[in-house]
């Protein structure tokens, strides 16, 4: 039996076709979903790249991980999903990058492994290395097709075709220039059909693919794939100040270059029709392989499982990049395709059960038939994909967390009168209501039946006090149940160790 493990980045949720998106268009996504189930209630459990990873990759909730930014080392100690399968014979492959730092204890302090966060997750077999974020292969791919390489590796992803673009008065969009042949996405679903197909083994690999991520700017034809003017505007206060005027944290991000939107609805406008083409050239690519597998008759030996990192903010609530509290950062989509008999009562439905990121882990090594490590938090989903509907005891909430710390800048705790440690968030939602507690700043609580678009703030009105302190409590409970657990489950005998693991509620 093989795995399909496929991550796009900053992905979101509602951005499929088969949820009816006004615009975007995902027509080998949304068979994939009609070959297996759709969750339109997933969510991450962090932002950025790397503490959420983190939480994909070993199954944890950051305030376990403890991998707070890009660039903050993994604890060697916690294990992973690759690991435990090489433990079951497999040796995972990547294609992409897991945003991986290394931790450095143990290691030379000139070891070039700790200048960068774009180390495989250990545990990985073969991969596509990195540097300065930039697949190293595709860049040497680009040399021998002629292509001038800029300084600056990143810039690869943005750099434009000649002329005058849609938002300063030009008359359309102007496309990345690099051909979409040549372009990263096609690239590395190349490089990963190619592995595939020389497998003699049952096998495993993660397809990690960088789009939608910024910068916003696709290849033709996907630069082309909507009009620019007809995107819808970003969902926000008539002015930044009266949008930042909800809470310190939000009117600080509003302020700060890196996150704040730009006041220019068209310039939103160009952004959305680039993330909408690059989805759909993603789209595409992806169908190669799919249909790669069909082809070769491994279709239906293969668990394919598509999620994101995270979403979006576009503009909305005026910032853009993934941060901080609202929907758009976290709610992301997941397909997973069983291609086994005991699955087909819930193929091609769509569930509405909360499902996080935390989950992954425990579904693969589940679907393999393996131990689940008793550092998950998260949950298998099989049980949902062999029956079809979410078992009582599921969650009814879904959880994330924001660290906003930085080791190299202290300006966001001189600003909120803040420790390193206070830069933190925590996130309890569920169906009706969602509360935001911060280590050292006010809460915020909204009604999302009366107010869906999180504009009222209530934590301070008399009305909801009682729901306020429920969910602190339920917060609180939350983060109880799921600390690190540690060596909890064994017991030193006059027998030797015995280990009784928990259910997780």
């Amino acid at each position: 039996m093989n795995i399909l493990f496929i991550t796009v980045d900053q992905w979101r949720g509602e951005c499929l076709s088969a949820l009816d998106h006004p615009v975007v268009k995902t027509p080998n996504l949304d068979a994939l979903a009609k070959e297996g189930v759709l969750f339109k209630q997933h969510f991450a459990q962090a932002t950025p790249c790397a503490p959420s990873r983190t939480s994909i990759h070993t199954g944890m909730y950051l305030h376990n991980h403890r991998c707070v930014n890009n660039g903050t080392p993994v604890d060697s100690r916690f294990n992973n999903w690759a690991l435990e399968m090489r433990k079951m014979g497999y040796s995972p492959s990547l294609f992409g990058y897991t945003d991986t730092a290394p931790d450095p204890r143990g290691l030379d302090l000139k070891d070039p492994q700790l200048t960068q966060y774009c180390e495989p997750l250990p545990g990985i077999g073969s991969y596509t290395p990195y540097k300065e974020e930039v697949s190293m292969d595709w860049v040497q791919s680009l040399i021998s097709k002629g292509y001038e390489i800029p300084e600056r590796l990143w810039s690869l992803y943005g750099n434009k075709e000649a002329g005058l673009d849609w938002k300063d008065g030009g008359s359309s969009l102007l496309p990345l220039n690099i051909k979409t042949e040549d372009h990263e996405t096609h690239f590395m679903v190349n490089k990963c059909i190619e592995w595939i197909s020389g497998q003699r083994q049952p096998w495993v690999t993660h397809l990690s693919l960088l789009r939608p991520h910024p910068p916003f700017v696709a290849p033709a034809p996907y630069h082309q794939f909507c009009d620019p003017e007809e995107q819808a505007h970003p969902v926000r206060c008539e002015s930044a100040d009266k949008e930042g005027g909800q809470h310190p944290f939000l009117k600080y991000y509003i302020e700060k270059t890196v996150y704040g939107a730009p006041e220019s609805v068209k310039e939103i406008q160009q952004a959305k029709a680039h993330y909408y083409g690059l989805m759909n050239e993603v789209d595409d690519n992806l169908g190669r392989l799919i249909e790669q597998l069909k082809e070769t008759g491994e279709w239906e030996s293969t668990l394919i499982i598509l999620t994101s990192d995270h979403g979006e903010q576009m503009g909305d609530h005026w910032l853009t990049s993934k941060l901080g509290y609202f929907d758009q950062s976290y709610h992301i989509p997941l397909i997973i395709r069983d291609p086994r008999a005991n699955a087909d009562v819930s193929r091609g439905q769509q569930i509405d059960a909360f499902t996080e990121n935390v989950d992954i882990m425990p579904t693969m090594l589940d679907w393999l038939g393996c131990d689940i490590p008793s550092q998950c938090d998260g949950h298998s989903l099989l049980p949902i994909l062999q029956s079809g509907v979410e078992p009582a005891s599921w969650r009814k909430q879904v959880h994330w967390e924001y660290d906003f710390r930085s080791v190299l800048d202290d300006s966001v705790e001189r600003s909120l009168g803040l420790t390193a440690h206070q830069c933190s968030l925590s996130v309890i939602r569920d169906r009706r209501y969602k509360y935001v507690h911060f280590t050292a700043l006010p809460p915020l609580f909204f009604d999302l039946k009366n107010d869906p678009d999180e504009f009222v703030n209530l934590a301070d009105n008399v009305e909801y006090q009682s729901l306020v302190l429920e969910y602190a409590q339920k917060m609180l409970s939350w983060r109880m149940n799921h600390t690190d657990r540690g060596l909890t489950e064994t017991h030193l005998s006059e027998d030797g160790p015995v280990t009784r693991r928990s259910t997780l509620q």
